[in-house]
């Protein structure tokens, strides 16, 4: 059924930029979307979300300035620019779907379809 598929995650050097993708499935209707990450031994955060037309975006203060989110509903494709990468970024990052509202919320209990995740570790 409905799957998405996070990729571009692993090493990158303090300071440098990476560049995540969350590609969902054929037959995959995708609202609200947004990344979230969780880092050992913490519980997972919102990092950003994004509305369906990709008009809306939010941005925890962690990363504001820093990351962009951006999508491309006709390639069923999510993406997170991550800018001046700091350690404290190390995580796993998940990508989320909503198909209870295409707004770019912050509630985890909103989003329904999630991704493996993909690992991003930040040398220091």
């Amino acid at each position: 059924q409905a799957q998405l598929l996070e990729s571009g995650g692993g090493l990158g050097e303090a300071g440098g930029p990476l560049r995540l993708s969350c590609a969902a499935s054929a037959h995959f209707i995708t609202y609200g979307m947004a990344w979230f990450r969780q880092a050992p031994g913490k519980e997972r955060e919102l990092v950003a979300a994004l509305s369906w037309s990709g008009g809306d975006r939010y941005y925890t203060d962690s990363v504001k300035g820093r990351f962009t989110v951006s999508r491309d509903n006709a390639k069923r494709t999510m993406y997170l620019r991550l800018n001046n990468l700091k350690p404290e970024d190390t995580a796993v990052y998940y990508c989320a779907d909503s198909s209870m509202t295409n707004t770019a919320t912050r509630s985890s209990s909103c989003y329904d379809h999630w991704g493996q995740g993909t690992q991003v570790t930040v040398s220091s």
